[in-house]
């Protein structure tokens, strides 16, 4: 797990996940081992500021933010929200409230009041940690007035001047605490509750996924074998994610620590490829994940100005990539981006890990500790070429990584366990060898005049015409078909979406795929509607 100062191996063991808490067992453990050695490297959002944290670092740190919660009156089992952004302050946070036993629920600066609303309610939140940038914290101003449960608000900000009535001043007071907290027998682990994702919502309200004190030795695969973090001290892993969203725990803290790998964390607002494209050369960045929307924009640009020499791995999930991005950015960096699949609900389920062949396009093969099943509707194996939905038997227990339940809803707990399995709600098949192919939500599947067509191989063709950046295929409904096929696309910046554009994609789909598939409905669009994890709302198009 860890290495001293001649870089020879020193085993971390964790003999009983029944009593493991990673901010204990891990970082306090790397920050007596090896108190120097790199954890995080933060930039901020103008690219002036940067703070390197070592482990010694964030067991401090993180020490006194657990006396300083528990002093505002914060205690184990109380929901505490984080909307951080990508501050520094999130990471020293979140483990204070690890130590604590308090339920982190992170979340997302977009939200807006009624937004909040809900989720302070339907979580029963009591205190709140929100950046003082632009409009959030009068949003959760105006949530709180129809809030029972939120006693605590706390703002987060590097500028001394900043102030909200109301509010507690997290840097000014944090530091007023000891840096020594010590674990108790009533000290969180194991089955305890750890944290709480709100999930994307496609369609209706989010549901909240529950993780324990175990999930994170579920993400030490994500990092050690999908992302290929480097423990050395010159490896820097960069997931691109805010910390609001589920991806910021697959590469941004519990994988990559496990693995003494440490992370780059940019601060910025709003993501421009042409800032972060020099990073990558100027920090020596050795590893890179980040979501298929992210890529899409990064390949529009002329990635040869840039450096990449640093770079080994590149990764993508959240949703399918299309391949010809894959393409694009390999023929520029050499590199082939691997794709990884898993939810809100879990780890890293499927993916292409190293060691393993590899197919352009393809979702992967079943991470280790996930036994993953295709299941027809009548709950039977799909066949080889046949899709089924992505399920996870949990007959004799489920692997650590995977959620617990969702929180209060024990109705829509049992809608996706039940029979033996967790039921993901997403449609794959499975080829000869055994590497998965995503074919969409089950409730996306476009059905037509008898035929079902998943919006993601028509994408696909779409994304391959050079003035595409983004497309979302979704159904339109259709008095003889049923349903028919509508491609929603955004253009490039220059390109004019005229009926004589709309045509020849057409007929470039008729082509390229089987000519049923074709969208018999081309719309233009600005942007595409998108989670707040990025993915594309194929309900709303």
């Amino acid at each position: 797990m860890e290495k001293d100062a001649n870089r020879t191996p020193v085993k971390i063991t964790f003999k009983n996940t029944d009593t493991f808490n990673f901010a204990f067992d891990l970082v306090d453990e790397l920050g007596r081992k090896k108190p120097d050695k790199l954890a995080m490297l933060w930039v901020s959002g103008d690219g002036e500021t940067e703070k390197r944290f070592t482990f010694a670092d964030m067991s401090r740190l993180s020490n006194q933010c657990a006396n300083y919660f528990t002093s505002l009156g914060i205690k184990k089992g109380d929901r505490v929200m984080l909307v951080l952004k990508r501050h520094w302050q999130f990471w020293c946070a979140m483990l204070g409230l690890n130590k604590l036993g308090a339920v982190a629920i992170p979340a997302v600066n977009q939200l807006l009041s009624h937004d909040f609303e809900y989720r302070l309610n339907a979580a029963g939140i009591s205190a709140v940690l929100c950046t003082a940038d632009g409009d959030t914290a009068h949003q959760l101003d105006m949530a709180a007035e129809k809030s029972d449960t939120l006693k605590t608000k706390i703002l987060v900000t590097d500028r001394p001047d900043t102030h909200r009535e109301g509010w507690h001043d997290f840097n000014a007071e944090y530091t007023l605490f000891s840096d020594r907290y010590e674990r108790t027998a009533d000290s969180p682990s194991g089955d305890d509750p750890l944290l709480m994702y709100f999930t994307s919502g496609t369609t209706g309200y989010p549901k909240i996924a529950v993780h324990n004190h175990k999930y994170p030795l579920g993400h030490f695969h994500t990092a050690k074998y999908w992302h290929c973090v480097d423990s050395s001290d010159t490896g820097l892993h960069f997931t691109i994610s805010d910390t609001g969203w589920a991806k910021a725990m697959w590469g941004k803290l519990y994988g990559q620590w496990l693995s003494e790998a440490a992370t780059f964390v940019y601060d910025f607002d709003r993501f421009d490829a042409a800032k972060i494209l020099p990073m990558f050369k100027k920090y020596s960045i050795t590893t890179f994940c980040a979501p298929p929307t992210m890529y899409r924009m990064l390949i529009k640009e002329d990635l040869s100005k840039y450096d990449f020499s640093s770079l080994k791995h590149a990764t993508t999930a959240g949703e399918a990539l299309n391949p010809e991005v894959y393409r694009k950015f390999e023929e520029i960096t050499g590199l082939q981006i691997m794709e990884g699949f898993g939810q809100s609900e879990s780890t890293c389920m499927i993916g292409n890990l190293i060691g393993a062949p590899h197919k352009l396009g393809s979702m992967g093969k079943p991470c280790p500790i996930y036994d993953i099943h295709l299941l027809t509707p009548d709950g039977g194996e799909a066949a080889v070429g046949e899709s089924g939905e992505i399920c996870v038997n949990v007959k004799d227990g489920a692997p650590c990584g995977l959620f617990t339940g969702y929180y209060r809803d024990p109705e829509k707990t049992a809608e996706v366990w039940h029979d033996g399995f967790y039921h993901t709600g997403d449609l794959a098949w499975r080829d000869e060898d055994g590497f998965f192919w995503y074919v969409g939500r089950i409730d996306d599947v476009i059905k037509s005049s008898g035929y079902r067509i998943g919006p993601f191989e028509i994408e696909n063709v779409i994304m391959e015409l050079p003035y595409v950046l983004e497309c979302g295929v979704s159904a339109a409904p259709d008095e003889l078909r049923g349903q028919v096929v509508k491609a929603s696309i955004v253009l490039t910046k220059g390109t004019e979406g005229t009926e004589e554009l709309k045509k020849e994609i057409q007929d470039y789909v008729k082509k390229n795929t089987a000519p049923y598939k074709y969208p018999r409905i081309v719309v233009f669009r600005d942007e595409l509607p998108k989670t707040t994890s990025g993915k594309i709302m194929r309900s709303k198009l």
